[in-house]
């Protein structure tokens, strides 16, 4: 697990936001409605809608959107009922993914996908035989010149941290799911502010791409984010920057 890095999603995820703010706002604003819609507009007793406003501050998300997207979850004004799902999929040179998604119309949504993978090199997998190529981790992600390596190491392994890696560009820590909170509360309490914070899957190995066969995967990895009910897509591609 330590040899994972998230650097360059990161990196990715905010080169993205510049070039489709709109298109990201739309995308957290959903997620946080429906996670206030099912468990009411606190916070501090919606762990989903907790994750949804870390995910807002990360886009640097206006206020704004997110006070107007909290109101219409809870204001009883959509009548849509969403449900969660999750496509294990093979991309390109078989890539393994798992796609998180949000829909209200699961059979509209499958074709779409469906589609999707067969017009770019993917297939549908069966189910299990993508999931178990990935773990379930807590993830933090802190910029070098937040604090310093051996302050961050000493919060987080106190916390409950199962791992810590230090990488030119900062720091990542990893958690069971179970003790992310808690890490991150205790690094926030001390002023330090992670660039990403979230509950992941890592895949448990890598599969190193380049030129085309890179190309390929970047291209459906992209067009799956375009689709407007996809929440995260997990692969264990690595791809050299």
């Amino acid at each position: 697990m330590a040899g994972h890095s998230r650097w360059a999603k990161v990196k990715h995820f905010k080169g993205a936001i510049d070039a489709k703010r709109g298109k990201i706002f739309a995308k957290i604003a959903k997620e946080i409605a429906i996670a206030a819609k099912i468990a009411g507009g606190d916070p501090a007793m919606n762990p989903r809608l907790r994750m949804a406003l870390l995910k807002s501050r990360a886009a640097n998300m206006p206020n704004d959107n997110i006070d107007r997207a909290i109101k219409r979850g809870t204001g009883g004004e959509d009548s849509v009922t969403y449900e969660d799902l999750t496509y294990e999929v093979y991309g390109p040179n078989g890539v393994a993914m798992l796609i998180e998604l949000s829909t209200d119309n699961r059979n509209r949504t499958a074709a779409e996908i469906r589609s999707l993978m067969t017009k770019n090199g993917g297939t549908i997998a069966t189910a299990g035989s993508v999931s178990r190529l990935f773990q379930r981790k807590g993830q933090l992600i802190i910029p070098r010149e937040a604090a310093a390596e051996d302050q961050v190491m000493e919060i987080a392994l106190e916390a409950g941290a199962e791992d810590f890696k230090a990488e030119p560009e900062g720091y990542e820590i990893l958690t069971d799911p179970a003790h992310f909170e808690g890490v991150h509360k205790q690094l926030e309490a001390k002023g330090i502010k992670p660039a990403s914070a979230q509950v992941t899957s890592l895949p448990t190995l890598t599969v190193p791409l380049t030129g085309a066969t890179a190309a390929s995967v970047m291209k459906l990895i992209e067009l799956l984010e375009d689709h407007d009910d996809v929440k995260e897509i997990y692969s264990n591609a690595e791809i050299a920057e």
